[in-house]
């Protein structure tokens, strides 16, 4: 496929992980953002070509794996109203609450929709004006443009019958919050790729300086990341501590102004609480006051309502780098895709399901 096979292409793969191997001269783990390009990594075997010298660790990218036990909890309350339809993207419905998942509460008959983006969301309550209609508004930066924009819209129109539960995060806080523990070992990032499209990367040249890692936005396919690891590599070998764009067909260091603007129009900076991690001040992102009417967790008096994680979860470890996924004790014993215990062995971009999945040893180019 023009534009895509080109970053698939085995040869280059080869030439890169031999550069890869020629300039490494010590050990250095390296974190990539987004789960996404984790699930990636594990699917190519990129993980098993490296060399024993570079480790890469898996980071807190996955919003649906991050999105806090109560906010689970709260979407089951809500979704099983008979006067509520519940819409969400596909992946949140198998995410596990304390007891129960959305799928569940469909099953009971709770009427629980899967959509493409907030404006379908954004439709059926313009359809059904007699149902409240919630939307479950879940994402890193990368999503945040268009659940704002569908509560604008929804403003705009005067469609009361709308509402959201945000769970919206941002990067830069939480590798922040990584490189701030006394427990790090990464030492430079590949930055993603999507995320840096609509915020840019100069938000990251403040966190390489202070932190005194290298940071590298990259893409998602093999090719993407051979190059962004070998960046990095160069970045550490040499001592530079400072972002270089490997992802230049998409991403600028300004980022998409206009959807920064729509995204500061309806929300603005929070502490948020990450699930498996905790509460990272300043890492999420709530309605402003003047749309605080679209609040679905407010609206529906759920607010009040806590969960604990279960004690054999180990995701947050995971998520933070700290563990790899086959490390947990329960991981593919007490925790399958089946009965999963936490978001990141059932999210199409969590690290123990990419584990689960994919990874095998063995591989060669």
């Amino acid at each position: 496929m023009k534009y895509i096979d080109e970053y698939r292409d085995p040869q280059l793969a080869r030439k890169l992980l031999d550069e890869i191997r020629r300039i490494t001269t010590r050990r250095w783990t390296i974190m990539e953002i987004c789960g996404g390009q984790t699930h990636s990594i594990l699917r190519n075997g990129i993980n098993q070509l490296l060399p024993d010298t570079i480790e890469l660790v898996h980071g807190p990218g996955c919003p649906v794996c991050v999105t806090p036990l109560e906010s689970i909890e709260r979407a089951l309350e809500i979704a099983a109203k008979k006067e509520v339809i519940f819409t969400s993207f596909g992946d949140m419905l198998r995410v596990p609450g304390s007891s129960k998942d959305l799928f569940m509460v469909r099953s009971e008959g709770g009427d629980v929709r899967i959509v493409f983006s907030p404006l379908d969301a954004l439709q059926i309550a313009r359809d059904n004006p007699m149902k409240e209609v919630v939307f479950f508004a879940v994402g890193f930066e990368t999503t945040a443009p268009a659940n704002a924009m569908a509560v604008y819209q929804a403003d705009r129109e005067g469609i009361n019958n709308f509402s959201v539960i945000v769970s919206q995060v941002m990067v830069p806080p939480a590798m922040r919050a990584i490189l701030s523990s006394p427990d790090n070992r990464v030492q430079g990032f590949l930055a993603a790729g999507h995320v840096c499209a609509v915020m840019g990367y100069a938000e990251y040249e403040p966190v390489a300086r202070g932190f005194h890692v290298p940071i590298v936005p990259t893409g998602f396919e093999p090719v993407d990341l051979l190059a962004g690891i070998l960046k990095t590599v160069e970045l550490l070998e040499e001592g530079r501590f400072e972002v270089v764009n490997l992802y230049g067909r998409v991403v600028s260091r300004e980022g998409n102004r206009v959807a920064q603007d729509t995204i500061a129009k309806v929300f603005e900076v929070t502490d948020r609480q990450w699930r498996g991690i905790g509460l990272i001040p300043g890492s999420g992102l709530t309605l402003k006051a003047e749309y605080s009417g679209y609040d679905a967790e407010t609206k529906f008096n759920v607010t009040h309502i806590c969960a604990d994680e279960s004690p054999l979860c180990m995701s947050g470890s995971v998520l933070q780098g700290m563990l790899k996924p086959d490390a947990c004790p329960a991981f593919a014993r007490e925790c399958t895709p089946g009965h999963p215990l936490g978001a990141t062995m059932v999210s199409s971009e969590g690290a123990c399901a990419a584990y689960y999945n994919y990874h095998r040893t063995g591989y060669s180019l």
